[in-house]
């Protein structure tokens, strides 16, 4: 219950923010150019609270907080005073309209190069890109990599953590390169590594597992931290502190090799050899089958300290280079996500990969439980997505009015009120399908 609270005012907490700088871009720009506001909502719906300020704009806190809006005086939605026929929006040149509505998606990327700033300021902490033991059939085992290798670099770019490598990785991925890394084993030698990309799905769900490249995880004693109540380490008499030697004659010489052979065998009876304090004790278990089908001990280990701060990697930049640090990301997550979506239409990329507020309130909650770091570059991705996603050209979104501010300058008028409201239904079928695909992906992902 906690969890869900947490989880739901970082939810209103994120999207508050999103849609606050989105609609007070709309609002700013709007009023810098003479037009008229009327209303400036957070939310949908039935208003929660509502003011109305010195300047007669009403301030809302609406209901649904999904979006928001800016009311403009305009004649299409009302009778405009002839005294002020000029501050309605409708009568605007259209380079001012065009400015007006460019100027959400505009300050959604403001933010996000805010909130990089403020995330490159402080330091970025993350694990240093070691490699595991790639598979045998891996594009990564076939160029000669092998486990304790780091990354240096990707295509001369440094990179410092596992994160930045994802994201690198899926850029290169998507535009069909060849990877060229540089790498250094475990004894400090450097050396170049050419991977192919062929027969390798670029959908980040396959992508790692196809090359091969997967993180270095230090090898875990198997000591308990805790026995799940319930489930079969506990009913087999196992506790924390326990120590597993063997199962079925076998030495366990890690907790990672115990969990993949796990992970393997749903359904077997096992027996463990445990050693508990000075006794050395013996039991059954019966492996149990998760809700995925692999199998499930149900207990926890206990990591040593210092296990990986050898592995722990921080990028902190000064005020001043931090800046064009931020605007870089953020051009550079603005083209991922503009690629991700193209590659998504030709079908490369599954559309599993959308994700709706369910999934975005639980990655809120967890990135705001870890730090406000996290939570930033969290608030980072999503405000450049929010961004892309109300710049393409589809009625309703404000890319679809730019689209129809785009045409109005070519063929020197508007498009027909007729032309307008079919773009307009065809707008809200399209949204009304990606929201519900979206809620489709989060609710399998919860069941799932």
């Amino acid at each position: 219950m906690l969890d869900f609270a947490w989880s739901l005012a970082a939810f209103v907490v994120t999207i508050g923010l999103l849609v606050s700088f989105h609609e007070f871009g709309h609002f700013w720009v709007a009023r810098k150019l003479g037009v008229k506001v009327l209303r400036f909502s957070v939310g949908f719906g039935k208003p929660l609270w509502l003011r109305r300020g010195r300047d007669g704009v009403e301030y809302v806190l609406a209901a649904i907080p999904l979006g928001g809006y800016v009311k403009m005086m305009d004649e299409r939605e009302g009778i405009v005073p002839p005294a002020e026929l000029g501050r309605a929006f409708n009568r605007q040149p259209v380079g001012k309209r065009i400015a007006i509505v460019a100027a959400g998606p505009a300050f959604n990327l403001l933010l996000a190069i805010v909130a990089y700033w403020m995330v490159f300021v402080a330091g970025v902490s993350g694990v240093r890109p070691v490699l595991a033991e790639p598979p045998a059939a891996s594009a990564a085992a076939q160029a000669g990599l092998r486990e304790g290798d780091e990354v240096l670099r990707l295509h001369g770019r440094e990179v410092a953590s596992w994160q930045a490598l994802r994201t690198e990785l899926i850029d290169a991925a998507l535009n069909a390169e060849r990877l060229s890394l540089d790498v250094r084993d475990a004894q400090g030698g450097v050396r170049g590594v050419e991977l192919s990309l062929a027969d390798v799905r670029v959908d980040p769900e396959f992508l790692f597992g196809d090359l091969g490249l997967l993180p270095y995880d230090p090898p875990t004693p198997a000591v308990l931290a805790q026995a799940v109540p319930g489930d079969p380490a506990e009913a087999a008499g196992i506790r924390a502190g326990d120590r597993l030697l063997s199962f079925n004659g076998a030495p366990i010489e890690s907790w990672q090799q115990w969990a993949q052979w796990l992970r393997a065998h749903p359904g077997e009876v096992v027996k463990l050899r445990v050693q508990r304090g000075a006794e050395t004790l013996e039991a059954e278990v019966i492996v149990a089958r998760d809700a995925s089908g692999v199998g499930r001990f149900g207990a926890r280990v206990e990591v040593p300290a210092g296990l990986w701060d050898n592995l722990r990697a921080e990028h902190r930049l000064g005020a001043m280079e931090a800046l064009p640090a931020a605007v870089a990301q953020t051009w550079n997550m603005s083209v991922l996500t503009i690629k991700m979506l193209y590659r998504m239409v030709l079908g490369d990329v599954s559309v599993k990969n959308v994700s709706g507020p369910i999934q975005i309130a639980q990655i809120a909650g967890y990135s705001a439980s870890v730090g406000l770091v996290s939570f930033l570059s969290f608030l980072a991705i999503v405000s450049v997505s929010l961004a892309v996603l109300n710049l393409l050209p589809v009625p309703v979104l404000d890319g679809g009015h730019l689209l129809y501010y785009l045409v109005e300058l070519v063929k020197g008028s508007p498009l027909s009120e007729k032309a307008q409201a079919v773009g307009q239904q065809i707008g809200l079928t399209l949204l009304l399908l990606l929201m519900g695909l979206a809620f489709y992906n989060d609710i399998q992902r919860l069941i799932g």
